[in-house]
């Protein structure tokens, strides 16, 4: 085991070791790609306006009519039980119907779905958030797993954080991103030893993105070491329990 870890250098355990020590990293931010609404996302969206009747129809709502007095029933379900986007990129909105929002940023979207709704009722205000903004860390790290986040922007190390970071037998300068759009799947690759990589298109993650960490050759010498004596193991255990057994006889 101890033989295994030497083989990884401490520098390659290091993110970001092109960083001198004593020196102060300072680079301003690159813009980040707003996340784009795809087919199969689902979206909170909630409408406000001074007017409570539109408030409750326009969030899943209906009104019905007893008599001469319209009286509002109470909502089917709530905005926050989300609008799946379906394969055409569109979402059935009360009220306006099937509406499209494939493509378009958060605040494209809520601007077009104001302007729909500015038909129908005064000043609405209108905020729209992902309900399953996920992504999914791979490989060499301490806790595998997919994550729900709760904002937008995330990028992959705080991925790797929310997965535990990673081994020591973790590659930081070879990690991979997996990304799916608009029916194309990509790879870009990060090397976390370096700073270059705030500036790549992958460090801030995208809806259902997977972050693959690859093992390095120390772990590879030890899975092939452990299949190469664990059937050697076995088989001696299994005599010794034979002989055990023959010698009580």
């Amino acid at each position: 085991m101890l033989t295994t870890l030497s083989c990884t250098s401490t520098k390659s355990l290091v993110y970001f070791s092109n960083i001198k020590e004593g020196e102060n990293y300072k680079k301003p931010i690159a813009q980040v790609a707003e996340t784009q609404i795809q087919p199969d996302d689902l979206l909170a969206i909630s409408v406000s306006s001074l007017n409570p009747e539109s408030n409750i129809l326009f969030n899943n709502g209906t009104l019905t009519t007893a008599g001469s007095a319209t009286q509002v029933a109470a909502p089917v379900r709530s905005a926050t039980d989300g609008y799946l986007v379906d394969k055409s990129g569109n979402i059935n909105f009360p009220v306006l119907g099937p509406i499209e929002l494939g493509g378009l940023t958060k605040v494209e979207a809520t601007n077009k779905l104001t302007k729909a709704v500015k038909d129908y009722v005064k000043n609405p205000i209108i905020n729209i958030r992902f309900l399953n903004f996920r992504i999914t860390v791979l490989g060499e790290v301490n806790r595998p797993s997919s994550f729900t986040v709760p904002t937008e922007r995330v990028n992959v190390l705080e991925a790797l954080g929310l997965a535990g970071d990673m081994t020591p037998y973790g590659k930081r300068n070879n990690v991979l991103v997996i990304r799916e759009k608009d029916g194309v799947r990509n790879t870009i690759r990060l090397d976390l030893n370096d700073t270059n990589a705030f500036n790549s298109p992958a460090f801030y993650l995208q809806q259902n993105d997977v972050v693959y960490v690859e093992p390095t050759k120390a772990r590879e010498v030890q899975a092939s070491s452990r299949s190469f004596y664990l059937p050697i193991a076995l088989t001696a255990l299994s005599v010794l329990s034979f002989l055990i057994a023959a010698f009580k006889r």
